[in-house]
């Protein structure tokens, strides 16, 4: 039987959003029409949008659908010809970016020093790594952005902290703010910017033409999709009151645990920072990180090299050559993310498979 532990690249589909997709599929209506039809599709936009916001704390109004995060970053991006990020952002952000980048420690936390965002239009710090699962707070970058004299927007990719984490937009700072449904267990290929108040970004858009999302991201709405990522965000907000991510974090400090104790020189990146409580990124120097995904995968396990949308590629993490490791700590890291659904037996599994596949490995390097 396999077991899914790349929860970080895309999460299984919820329940509650499933019912939520097949339910709206049958919806015939446009929501841009005035009919009965397109009224009902509207509401179930609405209804959607309204999940989303609670949330993440925000009005609804405040949140523009769009076809996932990489969108959104787009369009947050598009309000300044300067964007700065930090260097541990995903590539949908950093691709953006100038030459200069916020620096990070050695656990991946931002540095303090916001030097490198004189004269930017637009700077982001992510509120959690999707590789190392190292959290940032992002509410002192803000003051200091505020303290600036051109005030720079502040983004701030909550992809992954979306859903995991008590992650709010009062106590962020942010004035864009990025959010996924598949990393909750909504559908692929839906995501959101969140807007601060006051911001006009309609000037801004990148897909013009209907006039949809109040003329901020035109286009018939995929109604399927967003029903689906209302669901899974009102199912995400009832597991965090519940406390279901604290039992998940249980689970990851058992996985670390166990294989610290058979592996020595084994790094486990971030341990001493704030962390997502799903996320292990495990560092075993000149064990290939490629290696170790492909012989788990035989093995029945579905782990990631690092971020999916960069993991087929065959280079060192940028994340982790930010906090120093070298090339070859870089290409040696892997990352395990759990799922609310994760078993003790699941980590104990792994954690078996994974040590004799290690042992192998030192027999040969020997």
């Amino acid at each position: 039987m396999r077991v899914y532990l790349d929860h970080n690249a895309t999460t299984p589909l919820r329940a509650e959003a499933r019912a939520a997709m097949i339910a709206a599929m049958d919806l015939p209506g446009n929501p841009s029409s005035v009919h009965a039809e397109g009224r009902a599709a509207k509401a179930v936009v609405e209804r959607a949008r309204v999940q989303v916001a609670g949330l993440v704390g925000c009005d609804p109004v405040d949140v523009i659908f769009t076809s996932g995060a990489t969108e959104a970053a787009a369009l947050a991006a598009a309000m300044g010809a300067r964007v700065v990020p930090s260097a541990v952002e995903h590539d949908a952000v950093l691709s953006w970016g100038q030459a200069a980048r916020l620096g990070v420690d050695a656990q991946g936390v931002w540095d303090g020093d916001l030097t490198a965002a004189a004269g930017g239009d637009v700077v982001a710090l992510q509120a959690a790594n999707s590789e190392t699962g190292v959290l940032q707070q992002t509410m002192p970058l803000a003051q200091q952005c505020w303290a600036m004299e051109n005030t720079p927007y502040v983004l701030v990719d909550a992809v992954q902290a979306f859903g995991k984490t008590r992650f709010k937009m009062a106590t962020s700072g942010a004035d864009f703010i990025l959010v996924s449904a598949h990393k909750l267990g909504g559908p692929k290929g839906i995501g959101a910017l969140i807007v601060k108040r006051g911001i006009d970004l309609a000037e801004h858009a990148l897909l013009r033409g209907g006039g949809q999302e109040m003329g901020r991201r035109s286009g018939t709405e995929n109604i399927p999709a967003i029903a689906g990522f209302g669901a899974a965000a009102e199912a995400a907000a009832a597991d965090l009151a519940a406390g279901r991510w604290e039992e998940v974090a249980e689970q990851r400090n058992l996985l670390e645990a166990t294989l610290a104790d058979v592996a020595s020189l084994t790094i486990f990146v971030g341990k001493g920072a704030q962390r997502l409580p799903n996320t292990s990124c495990i560092i075993t120097p000149g064990w290939k990180g490629e290696t170790q995904v492909m012989q788990m995968d035989l093995a029945g396990f579905a782990i990631s090299a690092g971020s999916a949308c960069s993991s087929g590629k065959v280079r060192a993490s940028a994340v982790l050559r930010a906090m120093g490791f070298d090339e070859t700590q870089a290409a040696s890291a892997i990352r395990v993310s759990l799922g609310l659904d994760t078993t003790r037996e699941d980590i104990l599994r792994f954690a078996t498979s994974w040590t004799a596949k290690l042992k192998k490995h030192e027999t040969r390097a020997a």
